[in-house]
């Protein structure tokens, strides 16, 4: 067969597809147009054609019927979520002073009372010594053109999330509403709304391309359960809402990894669970406090088991142990040697975590989370292998220091 006479085949098949689907479709982002002649396939009698038997020569003539076919996402109606949404989203204009000037971003309402959320980064800049200081000033634009100064409550460098306040001046704030990221699955349909570049609420679309990433922070520690997507965000997307299909917010939009400086399709967004704890601790305190153990590992797997002979084919090795800290006040102890395997290099000789509060260690962040769950001054319960034998150790967590070493 010709690929023309395919072409038609297929035209042909679809147009009388069409007639069956159009009564089960679901809301999409987009359709496809057919002219048809065809008959609707709920009638219970097809009428007479034009000049057959039975046919009324005054009635006018038929005239071709427009069918739709969705192919967006069942359920997803990216329109829809915008038209909902976007009015709780805001540009942030930050006025730090110096060399560095200001900074643009985006961020959302979180409460009708005037709290705004957004990256810490968007509203801070790094110090000469280290450490983070809050802009001079912020301002925030709303989607009714109205601006007003914002105060700075707080901010989290650790999930670079910072917590905002307006007072409303006669017009109301349209809050948007946190969603819940634990139950995210890959492929999922997203949209972000942000200001890239300054081109204010500009609305992308695209699919959860993974969860649980670990990704960069404003500290040396990483933001643990972000959230992977192909929704386009670029400079000025910061701190704007990634949102589910229901209009939920997932996350915040927090980085891109990108060759080009802008958007290559791997974008980074904070995890709502991330976002409400730091809310909760900078609306109390205006600043956060995580727990800490003081150890570094790497992820323990089969063949590596194997390769060094240790009795568990899951658990965190234990690389390196922090001077002082709490894991080393509670004895664990370090690598002293080194090992090439499998076109990597690993760090060997110290104790084995295999289970945490009786749970075991077999995700690479298994201990991360773990500790993440805590506060400072908590114990947490440790099972060890040492030398191939199993011991429980209880470490008393510290408070998470700005930087380490």
């Amino acid at each position: 067969m010709s690929r023309r006479a395919a072409s038609a085949a297929l035209l042909a098949l679809l147009a009388t597809l069409a007639l069956a689907l159009l009564a089960g479709c679901g809301s999409g982002t987009s359709t496809v147009i057919f002219k048809d002649k065809t008959e609707d396939s709920t009638a219970t009698a097809p009428e007479p054609e034009a000049g057959g038997e039975g046919a009324d020569p005054e009635a006018p003539p038929q005239v071709p019927r427009e069918v739709a076919i969705e192919t967006g996402s069942p359920g997803f109606d990216a329109t829809a979520i915008y038209r909902d949404d976007s009015p709780g989203v805001v540009t942030i204009r930050s006025i730090f002073g110096g060399a560095e000037g200001g900074a643009e971003g985006s961020g959302f309402v979180l409460d009708p009372n005037g709290e705004i959320v957004t990256n810490a980064h968007v509203v801070t800049e790094e110090e000469a010594g280290g450490g983070r200081k809050p802009a001079k000033e912020v301002f925030i634009e709303f989607s009714n053109r109205n601006i007003l100064e914002a105060k700075i409550l707080g901010f989290d460098p650790f999930a670079d999330v910072a917590l905002l306040k307006v007072e409303p001046e006669g017009f109301p704030l349209h809050a948007l509403e946190l969603g819940d990221d634990s139950e995210l699955e890959v492929g999922e349909p997203v949209a972000a709304i942000g200001s890239p570049f300054g081109e204010e609420r500009s609305l992308s679309v695209g699919v959860v391309s993974a969860t649980d990433r670990p990704v960069k922070s404003l500290t040396q520690f990483m933001i643990e359960g972000a959230i992977q997507t192909d929704a386009s965000i670029n400079p000025g997307n910061s701190g704007g809402p990634l949102l589910e299909s229901e209009g939920k917010v997932i996350g915040i939009n927090q980085q891109i990894e990108t060759n080009s400086g802008a958007n290559d399709g791997v974008g980074f967004a904070v995890p709502t669970s991330a976002i409400e704890r730091s809310v909760e601790q900078l609306r109390e305190n205006g600043h956060v406090e995580y727990a800490y153990i003081g150890v570094s590992s790497s992820p323990l797997y089969p063949q590596l088991a194997q390769k060094l002979g240790i009795d568990s084919d899951f658990g965190a090795m234990v690389a390196s142990v922090v001077p002082g800290g709490p894991a080393d006040k509670a004895g664990l102890k370090g690598a002293d040697g080194t090992l090439q395997f499998q076109a990597a290099e690993y760090e060997t000789g110290g104790d084995v975590i295999v289970e945490v509060e009786g749970h075991k260690v077999v995700q690479p962040d298994a201990l991360i989370r773990a500790v993440g769950e805590k506060k400072p001054g908590e114990k947490l319960e440790l099972t060890i292998l040492r030398d191939n034998k199993r011991e429980t150790v209880d470490v008393t967590l510290g408070k998470r220091p700005d930087q380490v070493g």
